[in-house]
């Protein structure tokens, strides 16, 4: 297995770290350019919204098979691949001239990032056989991505109140092409598996993920009881079904099923999938009160959230260390009792809330409780793999990022459901939000088995 020399090991930490800022921000930063968008191409309010989704239905459709990619064809090569596509539509978007350009840009991001995204978890965990080196590396790429995901918002407005949308496309290529250039020279390729793709579970998993983000990110939009909500949600179920049918009987799955089988990576894969619900639903509302009730500006409302970066950076900073001397469950138990007390402050706000008494400590504690989580639930998920797993595994754990239209959906349907003043309803939705948090203590403190995930550091990969 290769291993990387202390120089090399930091050249491609700063190369991994630059990938994940660059994936994440665009889960963000478009959002900020919407209105220009709309002016500019004369985009239907459907097309509009797509500009978001199209996105995050190809990212999370494809994800399974681009960590599958890695094992079969070499983590590196998926990885500069998903590279070069993420900058080379990235590009597109920059320079498109009608919707139909754009949603296409925005596709082939989606496609490029589920390339480049699994295939990045997965150089760490061949890359770093001393487990608290590795530990380490998973922080600084996870610290990088929550940076990037939550600057998107800051620099949306920058860029827009300086120049254009088209800028927050354009940002990506010199960042994407000095990624795609140093790739090789900074990157060792992992060890392959021999043998081909599992089409069908290629097929059934792909159409199954689409077909489940397609229906939560409709019913965030028509509601639950609308007809094609209900009829893409029913599909996706069906699928994924089949999917575990044929991946139980497969000689090379896609996803071995053994890697669910481990109470301990199936108990991470929920905490990161409660945590993503719960983080994606806390700051679509909050945008929406900082916005519709407090009034602040898009550039504003991204320096709003600023804090939270701070604390996500502090909190995977102290992870690595803090797995050695307590182990992984009691450090997801304190991160998720954080973002309990967090959301439950959340839940008092009023027409009368300022920043300062209602926002800022819940975003502040918010922060820190993901920032814990992210990093060991990641780490236990990628303890102790099989050969030959480690892109399926890192596939798993990314596809759990379907947590955020679902918890927008869910939460959505929550606010709408609220008999009171708009205040109340956002109130409402982050009670919500509380739920899931909970949910994500309770799974912290029943799911693991205590002497298995004591130390991640006595499990190394092989």
């Amino acid at each position: 297995m290769p291993t990387y020399a202390p120089t090399r090991g930091a050249l491609l930490l700063g190369l991994l770290a630059a990938s994940q800022v660059m994936l994440l921000l665009d889960l963000t930063i478009v959002n900020v350019a919407l209105p220009s968008i709309q002016r500019d191409l004369d985009t239907s309010a459907a097309q509009l919204s797509w500009v978001v989704n199209a996105y995050t239905l190809v990212f999370s459709g494809l994800l399974l098979l681009g960590g599958r990619a890695g094992d079969i064809l070499g983590h590196r090569r998926v990885f500069t691949a998903g590279a070069a596509l993420f900058t080379a539509a990235s590009l597109l978007g920059g320079l498109a001239v009608n919707p139909e350009l754009l949603l296409l840009a925005r596709a082939g991001q989606g496609a490029g990032a589920a390339l480049a995204g699994p295939a990045s978890l997965a150089l760490i965990s061949t890359g770093f056989p001393d487990d608290r080196a590795r530990n380490r590396a998973y922080a600084v790429t996870t610290s990088a991505g929550s940076v990037g995901m939550l600057l998107g918002l800051v620099a949306g407005g920058l860029l827009i109140e300086w120049g254009t949308w088209r800028w927050t496309f354009l940002v990506n290529v010199p960042v994407g092409a000095a990624v795609v250039a140093l790739s090789r020279w900074c990157l060792h390729e992992s060890p392959r598996i021999r043998g081909r793709f599992d089409a069908a579970g290629a097929l059934t998993a792909t159409a199954g993920m689409t077909l489940l983000v397609y229906g939560v990110v409709r019913a965030a939009e028509s509601g639950w009881s609308d007809g094609p909500v209900a009829a893409a949600l029913t599909a996706a179920a069906v699928l994924l079904a089949l999917f575990v049918a044929v991946e139980a009987r497969a000689p090379q799955p896609i996803m071995s099923l053994g890697l669910l089988r481990d109470r301990n990576r199936a108990g991470a894969c929920v905490m990161r999938l409660l945590l993503t619900a719960a983080m994606s639903g806390m700051m679509f509302f909050l945008t929406l009160y900082v916005q519709g009730v407090l009034g602040y500006g898009p550039l504003e409302t991204g320096l709003a959230f600023l804090p939270t970066t701070l604390t996500v950076i502090a909190a995977n900073r102290a992870v690595p260390s803090l797995l050695a001397r307590v182990g992984p469950m009691k450090v997801m138990a304190a991160g998720s009792v954080l973002t309990v007390i967090g959301m439950a402050w959340l839940t008092q706000i009023s027409a009368a809330s300022t920043y300062v008494s209602t926002i800022l400590g819940p975003v502040l504690l918010f922060g820190a409780g993901h920032g814990l989580v992210s990093v060991a639930a990641t780490a236990i998920a990628m303890t102790g793999l099989p050969a030959g797993e480690h892109g399926g595994a890192s596939g798993l754990i990314q596809t759990t990022q379907v947590g955020g239209p679902l918890g927008i959906a869910v939460l959505v349907a929550v606010y709408e459901e609220v008999d009171g003043s708009r205040v109340q309803s956002l109130a409402g939705a982050f009670t919500g939000a509380l739920v899931l948090s909970l949910l994500m203590l309770v799974t912290a403190l029943t799911v693991f088995r205590r002497a298995a995930v004591r130390a991640p550091a006595s499990a190394g990969t092989s």
